[in-house]
């Protein structure tokens, strides 16, 4: 199918039929404000911060309108600064101002909007009501929930219902009194959450952050070890350790998607009680030894103890060559069919 020509800030684009504005300027380096947008969710329309003025229509949510042949797109006039800008002090007029303590610091996107679009503070008087905070949900071993924080942009909850199947939370309550929640306003840790973090990873604010975040100096990519699927992770180290686990997009496995244990259950290398090497028995205690010597007491081992003497289990760690392996090994190698596997166990 043809693509679709149109101007945005008088520079013309090609998108896709079926792309929004909003989608084809964020393709073509056409920086438009946006909060409750996310590439992997439906769009929604909530936020109203990506407004956009198209000749002939006027102002449009650009996350909801799909581009049209010859569409001419302002993204900067006076009406789109003024609703922007309003709709923007609204979100902040009683959102806590601990910027630099915050979990999200330098990593939100209302943060980065506010920067944007230049908000002034002494503005946001007129909009400011009291409001009695609520108490922080730490619930969860892994993240914090600080709906003082929260927008109500809804992307945890389309997160949770349209990626994960899990619709663990939902809004709950209504007016000034509105947050997003599981059933009941109950802590996130008695409901059916399983702290995949993909919520955490999507809010654009400080309302969903990591416990003990730190920011990594540089990121590896490799492979989670945990099961035999294949997802791809980048792992954030700082001086010698790692400290964050982010799902790698480029992954056919999982397209940036992670489980409990891929996000959060890389404690165990930085251990002190971890063993690095391969211990040998010596005279009644274990000692420390090299992977040659210890390699060659298993295989000598296994000599010993051939047929009915020696049974295998297989690990879902593995791959399904490796798994392949191991059973061929131990049926053509050892003589027995004793392998199990412990998936099934």
């Amino acid at each position: 199918m043809a693509k679709v020509t149109l101007t945005i800030d008088g520079i013309g684009v090609m998108a896709e039929p079926e792309t929004t504005v909003l989608q084809a300027a964020l393709a073509a380096d056409v920086y438009i404000p946006h909060l409750c947008y996310h590439p992997d969710l439906r769009p929604a329309g909530v936020c109203r911060v990506c407004m956009v003025e198209v000749e002939g229509r006027g102002l449009v949510p650009s996350c909801l309108t799909p581009v049209a042949e010859g569409m001419t797109v302002s993204t900067e006039s006076p009406q789109v600064d003024k609703v922007r800008r309003v709709a923007v002090e609204l979100l902040l007029a009683n959102h806590p101002e601990d910027c630099l303590t915050c979990g999200k610091n330098n990593r939100c996107e209302l943060q980065r909007i506010a920067a944007y679009i230049g908000i002034d503070r002494k503005q946001l008087g007129r909009f400011r009501r009291s409001k009695e905070p609520i108490p922080i949900d730490t619930s969860n071993p892994f993240f914090n929930r600080d709906m003082n924080r929260c927008i109500l942009c809804g992307i945890c909850v389309r997160t949770c219902e349209e990626l994960q199947g899990t619709c663990a939370i939902n809004y709950v309550n209504r007016g000034y009194k509105a947050v997003t929640a599981p059933f009941g306003n109950e802590p996130i840790a008695e409901s059916n959450c399983e702290a995949c973090g993909e919520c955490v990873v999507r809010c654009p604010t400080g309302a969903l952050s990591c416990k003990g975040f730190q920011e990594p100096t540089r990121e590896v990519r490799t492979v989670c070890p945990y099961c035999g699927v294949g997802c791809g992770i980048r792992l954030g180290v700082r001086g010698g350790k790692i400290v964050s686990s982010q799902g790698d997009p480029q992954s056919l496995a999982n397209h940036g998607r992670l489980c409990v244990k891929g996000r959060f259950g890389h404690d165990f290398v930085n251990h002190p009680r971890r063993l690095t090497k391969p211990l040998v028995r010596k005279q009644g205690e274990l000692v420390e030894t090299d992977w040659d010597e210890a390699l060659g007491l298993v295989a000598e081992k296994f000599t010993q103890h051939k047929g009915k003497q020696f049974a295998a289990i297989a690990s879902a760690k593995c791959t399904s060559e490796e798994n392949y392996v191991a059973q061929k090994f131990t049926r053509a190698v050892m003589g027995t069919n004793s392998i199990d596997h412990c998936a099934r166990l």
